[in-house]
């Protein structure tokens, strides 16, 4: 028996790419599977950025954040932490990161390196520039507002843009994670895979989530979508606490 349709997602493909068959003055797809045949690479990267879904928000699934401070402050005083967020979206979510760490090392310029991966390059783009509107914050408190982002003036107002004590922290970098390799070094002391895996089957959602484990440190935590369980990978991470992973096997993980 074959497996039932999911229009709303037929639905949600053929509008987005019939924007890239007017935005190339075609009216087939066959056409455009030709286009894309002849290899053209800018309309490759357009394809894939049409199809990826970027809902984020900054302190998103909050209960993650101060987990993780409490994590962060386990570590060795003057000890580098790596964290890799590895769907970054338009930003939000890695600068809540580093927004965090500042709060919990109480200083601008903590030891603290973010990895940023994203496989849409539009949204990588918005994310280096971290300026937003102001509508974007009204969840955060007014301090914290006031101590990490700028407010735009003139023909800015209405904008925000986050310190750039806060961009510097942070590499931001295209990835694909179903590529058959990562062209990334760990260990990470926690790596944010969150409402990522919701998007995949079971089988690559585990190939996926064994390469995470050899870039986790043997301590680290591995942080999932509030819709997301990875029950059918006990054998690669084990729950923690609502959503937060750690390794199954401590010795898997390798460091260097």
């Amino acid at each position: 028996m074959s497996a039932p349709v999911n229009t709303s997602k037929q639905d949600m493909v053929y509008s987005r790419l019939a924007r890239r068959l007017r935005a190339n003055g075609l009216t087939r797809f066959k056409d455009y599977l030709e286009l894309l045949e002849e290899n053209n690479a800018d309309e490759w990267e357009e394809f894939t950025n049409s199809l990826t879904t970027n809902l984020t928000a900054f302190f998103r699934e909050e209960h993650h954040f101060p987990l993780l401070a409490a994590h962060i402050k386990t570590r060795k005083r003057g000890q580098q932490i790596e964290l890799w967020c590895s769907a970054s979206s338009t930003g939000e979510e890695p600068y809540s990161i580093a927004i965090t760490m500042m709060e919990a090392f109480g200083t601008l310029t903590p030891p603290v390196h973010i990895l940023a991966t994203d496989l849409d390059t539009n949204v990588l783009a918005k994310a280096q520039q971290g300026v937003y509107p102001m509508e974007r914050l009204e969840k955060m408190s007014g301090d914290r507002i006031k101590r990490f982002f700028l407010k735009g003036t003139g023909k800015h107002a209405g904008m925000a843009r986050v310190r750039k004590e806060l961009r510097d922290m942070i590499t931001f970098r295209q990835l694909n994670l179903l590529d058959a390799s990562w062209p990334i070094r760990g260990p990470f002391d926690a790596i944010f895979c969150r409402n990522v895996m919701i998007y995949f089957d079971k089988p690559t959602q585990y190939q996926i989530l064994q390469k995470f484990v050899p870039l986790l440190a043997h301590d680290g935590l591995m942080l999932a979508g509030h819709s997301e369980s990875f029950h059918h990978a006990t054998d690669l991470f084990k729950l923690r606490s609502k959503t937060v992973y750690e390794l199954a096997q401590k010795s898997r993980a390798q460091h260097g």
